[in-house]
């Protein structure tokens, strides 16, 4: 029974329902129920390592807040667009975060394409795909085009790291992802290594056009995990040019930098 007085105040003529009681228990024993498994299976920021809250999802927010964001989209001549000049005429081209060596990018990265952690590469294109959605900078889509990977790799991987993050940018931008279009004719080694020339050497004649539901005028938008040297992303654009009219972007999470 409830006291007459609660800090002073008369609370006699007041009652809580059964209904209002019951629904309180009930969001208890749910957000109870949520943290039981955090205790047998702790979830980590895959950045920082320390411990993600209930509601955090992949980095905690601190490290969120802190992703080395390149505002590229924002700058027709950025430097990612510049890695393709004299090259290939992309109508848009650019990169949503900075990669350098230890930082946050390459773990998430990393995460993404070694540790089986495929919904890195989601949450990543998600994010880039709303900032993409918000600048009104893509103009019209209408397909998604991931850099496939060999199916050797991709079997081994269990996914390929561009598909997932094409599918965040599918679900932000609501254009589909084209992901059978082109096919890797060659199962070519990690260019992780690589100089300038031997990436390109490495690249070419490596992707054949395999879809038949390209139309004239299509504008695609290509989608890779980081840009080096940009070889990888000419080799597919060059693939697509001979569609009459076509109109091509392209996009990493990624700038190496």
């Amino acid at each position: 029974m409830l006291n007459d007085k609660i800090f002073g105040f008369d609370i006699s003529g007041f009652q809580i329902s059964d209904n209002y009681r019951d629904m309180r228990i009930g969001q208890s024993l749910l957000e109870w129920g949520a943290s039981v498994p955090a205790l047998f299976f702790p979830r980590n920021c895959v950045v920082c390592g320390n411990s993600l809250f209930t509601r955090e999802q992949l980095i905690c927010l601190s490290c969120r807040v802190h992703l080395p964001v390149s505002g590229h989209w924002l700058e027709p001549d950025n430097k990612t667009a510049r890695v393709f000049y004299g090259r290939v005429d992309f109508y848009h081209c650019s990169s949503y975060l900075l990669y350098r060596k230890g930082n946050s990018t390459q773990k998430l990265i990393h995460a993404l394409k070694y540790k089986g952690v495929p919904e890195a590469g989601e949450f990543l294109g998600a994010a880039f795909g709303l900032v993409l959605r918000q600048s009104g900078v893509l103009g019209e889509v209408d397909g998604i085009v991931p850099v496939p990977l060999h199916p050797k790799k991709e079997r081994k991987r269990g996914y390929n790291q561009s598909v997932m993050i094409a599918r965040g940018l599918s679900a932000q931008l609501k254009v589909p992802v084209m992901d059978k279009l082109v096919v890797r004719r060659t199962h070519s080694q990690s260019q992780t290594k690589k100089d300038r020339y031997s990436r390109w050497e490495n690249a070419r004649d490596r992707f054949v056009l395999k879809g038949r539901n390209l139309r004239p005028g299509m504008h695609l938008l290509l989608v890779d995990d980081v840009i080096t040297t940009g070889s990888t992303l000419e080799a597919l654009a060059q693939t697509l040019t001979g569609v009459e009219g076509i109109k091509i972007s392209a996009v990493s999470i990624g700038f190496s930098c």
